[in-house]
Parts: structure tokens; sequence; C-alpha cells
């Protein structure tokens, strides 16, 4: 991933807020490169993630893929097929067309990194305004790897690149291994 950012889409409202939402859904927003992962790809990944049959108590926690394109539509539609054939029930996920997305209150942002405060006091000294903090790469990546997502060897590879002093790249390894299979 590029970047991750939580917020808010799919609704009318102008400038949602987690107390004032109305009739938007919290989403993720993902950025990525294309020639490192493809869309069909983060499809996959999405249909493991979430129960796709059950169906979702409110709009707010609704389970989503909103789309930026006729190519996306049409791959995300394709993809809710097979998980239709593969679980043979109702598939209850909506296929949506993006609209504006609203970043969401920055304490929401990258939100088990925030949990992790070595790690956080790092990339607050790093990253000072709360924008850059939310739109880093780093943070993103972080936030990924101390939430149990991301493999170890993978890590090793990008380690350097993380912007993190010796002592905070030992403890990010430490909560990789910790959710190594």
């Amino acid at each position: 991933m590029v970047r991750t950012r939580v917020g808010y889409a799919g609704g009318k409202k102008r400038n949602p807020t987690y107390h004032s939402l109305g009739d938007h859904t919290e989403t993720l927003q993902l950025d990525y490169d294309p020639a490192r992962i493809s869309y069909e790809e983060l499809l996959e990944i999405f249909w493991n993630s979430h129960s796709p049959t059950r169906r979702s108590w409110s709009k707010q926690y609704m389970v989503a893929v909103f789309y930026h394109d006729e190519a996306q539509r049409q791959l995300a539609l394709a993809s809710k097929a097979q998980q239709a054939a593969k679980y043979a029930a109702e598939i209850t996920t909506e296929i949506l067309p993006a609209t504006e997305f609203y970043l969401a209150e920055d304490y929401h942002q990258k939100y088990m990194l925030r949990y992790t405060s070595e790690l956080l006091d790092e990339y607050r000294a790093i990253y000072p305004d709360p924008k850059d903090f939310v739109n880093s790469t780093a943070t993103a990546r972080v936030n990924g790897y101390v939430s149990g997502y991301g493999e170890l060897d993978q890590l090793q590879v990008e380690l350097e690149s993380l912007g993190l002093s010796p002592a905070g790249r030992k403890r990010l390894v430490e909560f990789a291994r910790r959710y190594q299979r």
C-alpha cells in the first residue's frame, strides 16, 4: 500500500464527522501501486477479510466496495458473483460508485499505531503536522504491521525505509513476530 486513510463515504451530508455521520459509511481509502498489486488482488484480500453474507446492522458499518470507474465496477461485480457461487448464498456486500471521501478525525487515523506509544512518539517527531502523519506511507505500513498484517520477510525488506530508530525497528520486528503463523 502506498497510503491508507480512514473516513466517510457514500452519503450526501457535507463534512460528516464521527458524531454527525448522516448517511455516510465508515470506510477505508486505499492508495496502491498497480505495478505491485492489482485491483483484483485487492478485491481478493477484501473478500477474505469479512463475511460477505452477513448483513450490516446500519449504514454506518455497511460493507461495501466503492468503485472509481467502469473497469473497477466490472471487476468488483465479477468478484461478488464469484463469492455468491462460493457461498451459494446472497452476498450482502454492496458495490457502489465512489462519492466524495471525507477524512475521519485525526484520532481515528492509524488507530493501532496510536496504541504503540514508542513507535507513535517516533513518528510524531518525524511528522509533527497531523496531515503528514496521516498521509505517510511509512505510518500506513507500520500501522498494518502492528495490527498483525504483513509478513516478517517483507518487513525485513522494508524496515530500513520506515524511518524508525534502531530501537523502533527492533520493537516493530517484535510486533511482527508476535503475529506470524
